[in-house]
């Protein structure tokens, strides 16, 4: 229990705070990390450092003693990379090569997020969030003090899809937003590029912004496909589109906290100001580290991209020849997202999992409407690391199974 003075600090600060619900996912990294051994495989992340030309950018930065404020939007330079990335990946949007006026370098892809949320969000409006997501997009929106209106997915034989006439159907006179996030965390889905043209002619209709979550877009798996379909090659320049992006997954960057976010030039100078109120800008070494990695880290995207693929299959086959599990081969990212028959607590299966089997993995109550009963599981690591948590869960998988037959 807590105190009475807790208490009564709790209730003197605002609602949306205090009310921010907990992650699930950090519940069961903590008792994770009480457990020395434990098989880490609910963090997004994988187990390779940041490559070393990344690093030494930075480190020259720093020797060059790049250590003043800079451009609220970023440095030209960066700005410039993403430019020349996103016309080499994507080419040229609404037929025009990529404007520098669209990007800001944010302080993480989350801060994108949020700065995104603060642009189309706030007291009186709705959001609308396809679920199972991941937990930190709606609430960036719920803390901007919009209503989140989680639209659950479909789940079948031929794995995860939104319906279009399920996101119709939520849409009211105070929706704002449609938060998409292809490929998907953590279901794993893509959209097709026929999905997201529905989708889009939807946000037209009702004059509604789209934020699109692209995080994973290279993590794709589809034949004959080496990048996820992208609302850039569907969209014009007058759409009401934001793209959030981050540099930790494809360069193993998780820990430096740099991303950007894409916005129609009109709207550069205003998120330039919320860039000052809330991280007052990106530091330099970190920023000469991300042109590096737009410019020269393709070796490293291209080896994270195999070595995801061939953890998918291998984590497929274990769980395929495990009695009792429900799950689809994930089109993209690096998540698979199962479910055992008979089980529909996965907060406490996930705690269990983590005490009986020393394997660690984020159960499917941190993700909203649609992904109670299921679990995930982060394949982007060490592929020994992935044996090892495979031949745990599936031992233990087994063991519960007789346990429950009365075996």
């Amino acid at each position: 229990m807590i105190s009475d003075v807790a208490a009564s600090f709790l209730d003197d600060i605002r609602p949306t705070a205090r009310n921010a619900p907990p992650s699930g996912i950090v519940e069961v990294h903590l008792e994770g990390l009480r457990r020395p051994g434990t098989a880490k495989l609910w963090v997004g992340e994988g187990s390779l450092p940041t490559p070393a030309n990344i690093r030494d950018a930075a480190v020259h930065s720093l020797l060059a003693g790049e250590t003043f404020y800079t451009h609220q939007a970023g440095l030209p330079e960066l700005r410039e990379a993403l430019c020349r990335y996103h016309d080499r990946i994507y080419g040229p949007f609404g037929g025009r090569p990529a404007d520098i006026d669209r990007f800001v370098v944010t302080a993480s892809g989350m801060h994108a997020i949020q700065i995104a949320a603060s642009l189309v969000a706030g007291a009186g409006d709705e959001v609308i969030v396809p679920t199972p997501a991941w937990p930190n997009a709606p609430a960036a929106a719920a803390l901007c003090g919009a209503t989140v209106r989680e639209v659950p997915m479909r789940f079948g034989p031929t794995g995860w899809d939104l319906d279009p006439d399920d996101l119709k159907a939520a849409i009211t006179p105070q929706t704002r937003a449609i938060f998409i996030n292809s490929p998907g965390n953590p279901t794993g889905w893509v959209a097709s590029r026929d999905r997201l043209a529905s989708i889009l002619a939807v946000a037209r209709h009702h004059g509604i912004w789209i934020v699109a979550d692209e995080v994973y877009g290279r993590f794709c798996y589809l034949d004959g496909m080496g990048v996820a379909p992208s609302f850039h090659t569907l969209a014009q320049p007058e759409d009401r589109l934001i793209f959030v992006n981050t540099f930790s997954k494809n360069w193993a960057m998780t820990g430096w906290r740099i991303g950007w976010i894409e916005v129609p030039a009109a709207l550069n100078a205003t998120v330039q100001n919320l860039v000052q109120y809330t991280s007052s800008g990106t530091a330099v070494f970190m920023q000469r580290a991300a042109v590096e990695a737009l410019d020269n880290g393709e070796d490293f995207l291209a080896f994270q991209i195999a070595r995801a693929r061939d953890n998918r299959a291998a984590v497929l086959a274990a769980l395929a020849a495990a009695d009792g599990v429900a799950v689809s081969p994930p089109e993209g990212a690096f998540y698979l997202f199962f479910s055992l028959e008979g089980e529909s607590d996965t907060r406490r299966l996930c705690l269990d999992m983590v005490r009986e089997a020393g394997v660690g993995i984020a159960p499917g109550t941190a993700f909203g409407r649609g992904g109670e009963r299921f679990m995930r599981l982060c394949f982007a690591g060490d592929p020994q690391d992935i044996t090892i948590a495979l031949a745990r869960l599936s031992a233990w998988l087994a063991t519960r199974r007789e346990a429950v037959a009365g075996v």
